[in-house]
């Protein structure tokens, strides 16, 4: 099939959303609003972290590995958008959208391999109590996290770089507010069969394996903490993984939601909306759910906030 392949100086359109400029100044301070809260929130929990020698653990450990992987997979899509609702203007660049499907992916097989491991250590930790300091010891934590980036880059190459080999048509609009490798995918004019063998491989071995991982790590969990006798024993036990369990459920659930939503309707709006909760409401409620509930991580972000916010008021007085 011949006609108007693009070269790599060639532009993409982010539909994106409605193009009503009311709604679109709407839009962008929403938007806007909730990348400040979830870039703010995951960045205290870092800070929190790393200043309080108490949470220095496996589980926080991996817990500011995912906090920072939260705000690189938000800022990979967020900026552009705004930037793209600042001027107008609705266009992205070849490089700019595999770029964009690059950094994508990386950060969202990072956080569902963090996930993974995340439940691995609360598995340890329950199941084997006595053992888990001998187990999760800095170096398998440290080769835990280094893995998981190695991998999640890995893979994104393999997705990425196919992308190479594609001609596109003329019709350049993509449905969305970034560049999704599905929809990317559909205008192309060349044969996509080994892309979405690619896709398709990757997304079993990054998504499925670790899902199941989560299962066999809580079906084990589940199994020890009903053996514990006491009513108190079990509820302090649960809590422990109460909070990576609804983290969890978040991530998979508007992940499923985005699959649902483009397998079941062809209708490129309920895409659009699964996609926003799965990209950007997610990462920005992970903060909340991990610190709401947790003495040990507020202790650490009023620790935090009391040294940063004294700070900010002596600047502002000094430049008054």
């Amino acid at each position: 099939m011949e006609s108007g392949n693009q070269t790599h100086t060639s532009e993409f359109l982010l539909l994106g959303f409605s193009g009503k400029l009311e709604i679109q100044f709407m839009l962008f301070g929403m938007f806007l609003s909730v990348y400040l809260v979830t870039f703010t929130g995951n960045l205290l929990i870092i800070l929190a972290i790393c200043s309080d020698s108490h949470l220095h653990t496996p589980m926080y450990f991996f817990l500011a590995n995912l906090s920072f992987a939260d705000i690189c997979f938000t800022s990979t899509t967020v900026p552009k958008m705004l930037l793209n609702i600042q001027t107008q203007s609705k266009t992205i660049t070849y490089e700019g959208c595999l770029s964009q499907i690059f950094f994508f992916i990386v950060f969202g097989c990072l956080d569902n391999l963090l996930l993974t491991v995340m439940a691995y250590d609360r598995f340890v930790a329950i199941c084997h109590p006595l053992h888990y300091l001998v187990i999760m010891n800095p170096q398998l934590c440290g080769l835990l996290a280094l893995g998981s980036w190695c991998v999640s880059v890995m893979g994104s190459l393999l997705e990425t770089l196919t992308l190479l080999r594609l001609s596109f048509c003329t019709n350049m609009k993509i449905p969305h507010f970034f560049c999704d490798l599905p929809e990317v995918l559909k205008l192309a004019c060349s044969d996509t069969l080994i892309n979405n063998i690619v896709v398709y491989s990757t997304t079993g071995i990054l998504a499925v394996i670790p899902f199941h991982g989560i299962l066999f790590s809580y079906y084990q969990i589940v199994s020890s903490v009903l053996s514990i006798s006491s009513a108190a024993g079990k509820y302090k036990a649960f809590s422990t993984c109460l909070s990576h369990l609804l983290v969890v459920s978040l991530f998979y659930g508007t992940g499923l939601g985005v699959y649902l939503s483009s397998a079941v309707t062809s209708s490129s709006r309920m895409s659009l909306v699964a996609s926003v909760m799965y990209t950007i409401v997610t990462p920005m409620l992970n903060p909340f759910i991990y610190s709401l509930k947790n003495r040990d991580m507020k202790g650490a972000l009023r620790s935090v906030l009391g040294r940063v916010v004294p700070v900010s008021i002596g600047t502002i007085i000094g430049f008054s």
